[in-house]
């Protein structure tokens, strides 16, 4: 076991999400007016990033995402950011998602999101290969408060585990994986989704190369390959979603 995994997982088990990260307490200010965010971000003639930066902290996160975040950081994780948690809620909600694929379980932070906006009897298949990060996260869906049910919890490969998944079942499949499996996992979610299905495809920003001609990297190359087959197919309506570090949605024709 990895030792950083194993720490994370004592940490999780010895600690309540509420005593694992504390709210801190805002000093009270009452010489100054309120303003609005929104008019503050607009008028204060901010960068693009800055807007950006709005945009993520949008949605908070609760003591249960906050929880399953430090840990992933603890075991050396990306976990979605708040941006694209909302943007997949959002995804599962609008589908009315009983039945989502989703490949990289990390410690559970996706998975929270999307469970918080699939139906009250959806259930969630996740992937990974790192069976200790999915003990912190069985633990993050029951802090949560998900049954068991709600989640069915695969320890392999993605493209082992995939061709075992039924064909046309799922609502939704997100994929936060290695570019190297890009192509293979979306030519997956066209056969595991159902007419109307979505795929959810995460980091096709390729950490902000994705725009530059120069960035020649293999990593960038098989993104851009991939998003551009996704945007020529027939099969796909697509959107890219410049929220976290990217996140591709398309639509099953």
């Amino acid at each position: 076991m990895p030792r950083r995994s194993r720490q994370a997982e004592a940490r999780l088990r010895s600690t309540t999400v509420a005593s694992t990260l504390r709210v801190p307490t805002r000093p009270r200010t009452t010489h100054r007016p309120r303003r609005c965010p929104i008019a503050t971000v607009a008028g204060s003639g901010s960068s693009t990033a800055q807007a950006q930066q709005f945009a993520e902290s949008y949605v908070t996160e609760d003591l249960v995402l906050r929880t399953a975040r430090s840990l992933a950081r603890e075991v050396g994780l990306d976990a979605v950011t708040p941006g694209a948690g909302a943007a997949l809620r959002l995804l599962a909600a609008a589908g009315n998602a009983r039945a989502v694929v989703e490949i990289g379980t990390g410690t559970g932070v996706s998975g929270v999101w999307l469970l918080r906006g699939m139906r009250a009897d959806g259930v969630l298949t996740t992937i990974d290969v790192e069976v200790e990060h999915q003990r912190i996260a069985r633990r993050i869906f029951a802090e949560a408060g998900f049954a068991a049910g709600r989640t069915r919890i695969i320890t392999g490969r993605a493209l082992d585990v995939l061709p075992r998944l039924a064909d046309g079942a799922y609502d939704l499949v997100f994929v936060d994986a290695e570019a190297t499996g890009f192509h293979a996992c979306v030519e997956a979610a066209l056969r595991l989704l159902r007419p109307g299905g979505v795929l959810a495809l995460n980091g096709v920003l390729a950490g902000g190369r994705i725009g530059d001609p120069a960035a020649r990297d293999a990593e960038t190359v098989t993104v851009r390959e991939t998003i551009k087959a996704v945007r020529e197919s027939e099969h796909w309506i697509p959107a890219l979603l410049p929220v976290g570090h990217g996140l591709l949605a398309a639509v099953k024709c």
